[in-house]
């Protein structure tokens, strides 16, 4: 059976102060502001591989086909991207089925992207492999168009400033997280150039704005009880 939904529990990945992230039922809710937040400029978009990066078909061999496993420490300091992270887990964890994300969020603009990365972090002191100590695996990811939150019939302005939930799906995974490791969520606004830039102001047909319409907006992501931004996963009872 796939999912094995009869042989695994939802659990949360809460959003925390200080990019702390937990599993559990719920979140604490406690943080100095209960948001945070970043300038999402759509002039300096976060890359999806790191740069330089090949042209799809490089002459000679391309990284194309590998991109999805790359470490992903070269955006985890960049200011345009959250990234909330566990204590080194004290016993493995494993997922079975659909990962989904729950962020509640603002943005000054009338439009925004939001991309969430779901990321395995091996530890420092990893002798087993040195190449892979610190690694961050990205696990499983997708991204959400601000403007079909509800729904893909018609697309829809944001209101400026109001926190609005948006909720979708990461896909299915089957993977287990290692003791030792950490559970990674890193939540992004751009992911230039396999997603097309939002110009994060609202045109029906963002492949007809202007170059005016695009413009960097701040973006707020909320973690408190009335607004507990996560990420559920499936995770596999003990045996």
């Amino acid at each position: 059976q796939w999912p094995p939904t009869k042989q695994t529990d939802t659990r949360a990945l809460m959003f925390g102060a200080q990019e702390q992230l937990t599993l559990g039922d719920q979140g604490s809710g406690i943080g100095d502001r209960g948001f945070d937040e970043y300038v999402s400029d759509p002039a300096h978009p976060v890359p999806y591989r790191q740069r330089p990066i090949q042209a799809t078909y490089f002459p000679g061999g391309s990284k194309w086909s590998t991109w999805l496993v790359e470490d992903q420490r070269f955006v985890d300091d960049r200011n345009d991207v959250l990234s909330y992270e566990t204590a080194p887990l004290t016993t493995d964890v494993t997922i079975a089925g659909e990962i989904v994300a729950h962020i509640f969020a603002s943005t000054t603009g009338s439009d925004a992207d939001w991309i969430v990365k779901l990321i395995d972090v091996y530890p420092e002191n990893n002798p087993g492999n040195w190449a892979l100590a610190g690694y961050q695996l990205m696990v499983s990811n997708e991204v959400f168009r601000g403007h079909y939150r509800e729904g893909f019939e018609k697309a829809k302005p944001i209101e400026p400033n109001k926190v609005l939930e948006y909720t979708w799906s990461l896909h299915t995974q089957n993977y287990t997280f290692k003791a030792g490791h950490r559970i990674m969520v890193q939540v992004q606004s751009t992911w230039f150039p396999i997603i097309d830039r939002n110009p994060q102001t609202f045109v029906p047909n963002i492949f007809e704005a202007k170059e005016s319409d695009f413009k960097a907006a701040t973006h707020r992501v909320y973690r408190t009880p009335q607004y507990p931004s996560r990420v559920d996963v499936p995770v596999v009872r003990a045996r």
